[in-house]
């Protein structure tokens, strides 16, 4: 019994809604056996731009050096995997968000490095390709047509001095911005 009344009220909803549409801009008439009518009518749309990016994790911990790092003067950490979706052509930009690094002190009488340089942390595309130098303007990392997925892999390359790098914990952010001219 609560089912029929349920229902009862979904078509007394429906004719209210429908009861308010107006026969002044569209009419059709039919007339005999059989009838039919046909009405003609548009829909539209403006679809924007539409782009996004997606990081498969919001932070990356960077390897930390060894003593055979610091004699080559470098070491290497696979980053995140950004992924792009979007409906026209699209520039995903790198950059860092400071020109230093934050340094914090873990060893007493030796301090953190305060002024070790964004530069200090290069990327790339590719583990063995060439490496650029992060910097506080925007650069292209990768640009791309209109794609459901697109998916880049980065790449870090941590240089490192014997006689700068001193202990500490340090954190660089780096921004990604995605845009679509």
């Amino acid at each position: 019994m609560r089912r029929s009344g349920f229902c009862a009220g979904i078509v007394a909803v429906m004719f209210s809604a429908f009861a308010g549409f107006s026969t002044a801009e569209a009419q059709c008439t039919a007339s005999g056996a059989p009838a039919s009518c046909n009405l003609s009518g548009s829909v539209s749309m403006t679809a924007g731009r539409v782009v996004l990016v997606q990081m498969s994790a919001g932070s990356t911990a960077l390897a930390a050096p060894t003593p055979a790092d610091f004699d080559a003067g470098f070491n290497a950490t696979t980053g995140p995997t950004l992924t792009v979706s979007a409906n026209a052509a699209w520039t995903l930009h790198v950059r860092a968000s400071t020109a230093l690094w934050t340094a914090t002190n873990t060893s007493l009488g030796a301090p953190a490095r305060t002024t070790k340089p964004a530069a200090d942390l290069k990327w790339s595309t590719s583990s063995g390709g060439t490496f650029t130098a992060l910097t506080t303007s925007d650069v292209t990392l990768v640009t791309g047509s209109a794609t459901a997925s697109s998916a880049t892999t980065l790449f870090f390359q941590t240089l490192y001095g014997w006689t700068l790098d001193t202990p500490g914990n340090y954190s660089l952010a780096v921004v990604l911005t995605l845009t679509s001219p």
